[in-house]
């Protein structure tokens, strides 16, 4: 099948997964690896400044940068983790938390205009190389080597013959496919997102600008408004999906540490 064609014969091309592809800008580095390097700095500054001058009375930069401290703490390492165990952990689920945050929201700041976790190798390592060995260590820690498998593939009070099936699904799960969905999360929602406004943003300018048709100008229009809609969206998304990376981690962290299963 051949690319969308319009009356006047121009053609079309829609945005695809070939857009997410950025070419050097030196060396072998790409716009996704600074915007990394990049939101490194951000919340770093951020967090630095904030707390240079702690005031009893907060300045709104020192509320803020509180007011985040004070979410990741309460309502997700303390909610997930429990009242006991959760204190050492909170240094992690805030650096999860507002680095995936900045990331996200770089898709949509003009200029930068692009969420780095789009890149499924980015969530990947985060999942992968931070939140799946803290939270096996943590578990170990706490129960053994033996006693955190025996937590994790033999949850008490069901028949024996039952772990025959249980078990094995409970290792692939936990030890395989928990990382990969976690990242698969925050990586499928940020792609999508971004690939519709792509959409609705470059199909816009084609009707307004490209097709040589009046008749379909007013259609172009309402794709810019639909963009902006879906921008404001997005955003929403995007905060919803850094909450959501800090919250299954901090889960994950939490039923490893549990005393039951």
């Amino acid at each position: 099948m051949g690319m969308p064609r319009l009356a006047d014969g121009t053609t079309f091309v829609p945005p695809s997964a070939d857009d997410f592809k950025f070419p050097p800008i030196f060396g072998d580095v790409t716009k996704p690896m600074v915007l990394v390097v990049l939101s490194i700095i951000i919340v770093s500054v951020f967090f630095l400044l904030a707390s240079r001058k702690m005031k009893i009375v907060p300045t709104k930069f020192q509320f803020a940068a509180e007011s985040l401290y004070d979410f990741s703490r309460n309502n997700i390492a303390r909610d997930q983790i429990g009242g006991k165990d959760f204190r050492p952990f909170i240094p992690l689920v805030l650096a999860l938390f507002s680095f995936t945050l900045v990331n996200n929201i770089f898709g949509v700041i003009p200029i930068l205009q692009f969420p780095t976790l789009s890149h499924f190798g980015f969530p990947i390592a985060l999942s992968v190389l931070v939140v799946y060995p803290v939270y096996h260590i943590a578990g170990i820690r706490r129960h053994g080597l033996g006693g955190y498998f025996k937590h994790q593939l033999f949850p008490p009070g069901l028949p024996k013959p039952v772990y025959l099936l249980l078990s094995p699904i409970e290792f692939f799960l936990k030890f395989f496919m928990d990382p990969i969905t976690l990242a698969i999360r925050v990586f499928a929602a940020m792609f999508a997102g971004h690939l519709i406004l792509l959409v609705f943003t470059v199909g816009g300018e084609y009707l307004l600008i490209e097709a040589g048709s009046w008749a379909l100008k007013p259609v172009g229009i309402f794709s810019f408004v639909v963009a902006i809609a879906m921008t404001f969206l997005e955003a929403f998304i995007q905060v919803l999906q850094a909450y959501i990376f800090a919250l299954i981690s901090a889960g994950y962290i939490g039923t490893a540490v549990a005393s039951e299963h």
